[in-house]
This record gives C-alpha cells, structure tokens and sequence, in this order.
C-alpha cells in the first residue's frame, strides 16, 4: 500500500521547495498541485485546509499544514504515524 501525499504549491514558493525537499529526503513520493496555474485548485486547497498560505500538505487524507507543520512533525517523530506501512 502507498501512501497519498499531496503538496499545494506554486512556482516560486520556497517554503514549498523546502517541503518537496523534505519529502524527497524521506524518500516519500507526493503529488503537486500548482495552484498558481489553476485558481480552481487554490479554491480547493482553502477549502480543505481553511488556509490560503502555500505550501499545504495532506498526508493520506490528513491536513499537516505547511512546511514549517512538516518540519515539527519530522522533528518531532510524528510523521509515521500518518504513513501506511
């Protein structure tokens, strides 16, 4: 089983970098969803998070937040208990 990782971002964010980086070094796979090519997808992401700041991360269903939210959750040893083994 995976695991859905979705990164709302845009193209010249770089605590979205930061995120995507992070995962990568995880070696998590994730789907991005560039909001700032479609405005559809922005409405989405504010819908679902209540935030309107990029990066947004769901992990499997579950709202992490941003990037500084990814980086505690790492920190913290907190992000496997979001992940499918």
């Amino acid at each position: 089983m995976s695991n859905e990782i979705i990164v709302y971002s845009t193209r010249v964010c770089p605590y979205c970098v930061a995120a995507k980086n992070l995962l990568t070094s995880k070696n998590l796979e994730y789907q991005e969803i560039m909001v700032d090519q479609d405005p559809e997808q922005r409405s989405i992401m504010m819908e679902k998070s209540g935030r309107t700041s990029v990066p947004q991360i769901f992990i499997n269903g579950t709202h992490v937040g941003g990037f500084d939210d990814l980086s505690a959750k790492v920190r913290n040893n907190e992000l496997q208990e979001l992940l499918v083994e």
